[in-house]
């Protein structure tokens, strides 16, 4: 028989060292492919090739289509709101008329009964009095309000007649906001961008899809290239070169157009619900062994 030792005594109420790297406990990591991250050259929503480009002050790219589409989803959808809103105020204000003219006629109603009831009022307190301070032939008769509670009663033991609590609908805002960023968005915040196509013989021969070069240094536009993009008149630049010369001269290098420096509006690249960008390039995930079960759970490794 051979001897036990730590890789193979399965015999412990608990997992060792050995076993529980065999079985992936810990925290995996795994960079990030090429296919996990949005190109710069496709659209926040759609995650294809933009078409029409439009871009916020946040430097989200969106296609025109997909953009005033979302927009006016969001404003049909603010409008539905506020109509609801509208109704639940109309509603409770009713209810309230309702419940005070309910209250003026039960007073009304006691008040009669009182100077006109067939028996007098009596003080002697050896007498039991109801809530209306009436007795005997009197407290039998009940009031308007009364037959309307009655007959409107609910029952909390019966599940037909269990009162329901009504959803309260909010004051919805009334501002759009950008489906990347989450700030307030409008449609003449929005600018189109240009990007410098690169027309080169030898790429048109080698390349199926469109290829984007920087218009001052004509270096090829990659996600790994950050890219601003003028407000003013829309074309894209690299980063180094808008630093050195937009930054500096206060115009653009292809149209001539005075720009300043809240023009220069920086592209967002990557980052949708469906990949990473930026820096988080790495994959991770946390397994942990179910107790009793010698099952691997997995949940998402905690950011440390």
């Amino acid at each position: 028989m051979p001897q036990r030792h730590s890789k193979n005594n399965n015999d412990l109420a608990y997992f060792t060292y050995d076993e529980k790297r065999k079985l992936g406990y810990g925290t995996q990591k795994e960079r990030l492919g090429k296919d996990s991250i949005k190109p710069f050259d496709a659209c926040s929503l759609c995650l294809k090739p933009f078409i029409d480009p439009l871009c916020c002050q946040k430097g989200h790219v969106f296609c025109k289509e997909c953009i005033f589409e979302c927009l006016l989803s969001q404003k049909k959808d603010i409008q539905r709101k506020q109509a609801a809103h509208t109704s639940q105020l109309k509603q409770e204000k009713d209810e309230e008329t309702e419940r005070l003219t309910l209250q003026k006629a039960r007073e009304l109603d006691a008040f009669d009964q009182q100077n006109h009831g067939a028996l007098p009022q009596y003080n002697d307190k050896s007498f039991n009095s109801d809530r209306n301070g009436f007795h005997g032939a009197n407290s039998v008769k009940t009031t308007s309000y009364e037959e309307e509670a009655l007959r409107t009663m609910k029952a909390f033991w019966l599940p037909s007649a269990t009162p329901e609590a009504r959803a309260k609908v909010s004051a919805p805002t009334t501002s759009t906001t950008c489906p990347e960023g989450n700030e307030k968005l409008k449609m003449k915040s929005l600018f189109s961008i240009h990007f410098t196509e690169d027309t080169s013989a030898e790429k048109k021969a080698s390349a199926l899809d469109k290829t984007y070069i920087c218009p001052s240094c004509k270096v090829t536009l990659t996600n790994t290239l950050s890219l601003v993009g003028l407000s003013s008149c829309g074309h894209v630049f690299c980063k180094k070169c808008a630093d050195k010369f937009m930054a500096v001269d206060k115009v653009c290098l292809v149209c001539n157009k005075g720009c300043k420096e809240r023009n220069l509006i920086k592209l967002e690249k990557g980052g949708t619900g469906f990949a990473g960008h930026g820096d988080n390039l790495e994959a991770k995930e946390f397994k942990h062994l179910g107790s009793g079960s010698g099952l691997g759970l997995v949940r998402p490794a905690m950011k440390t």
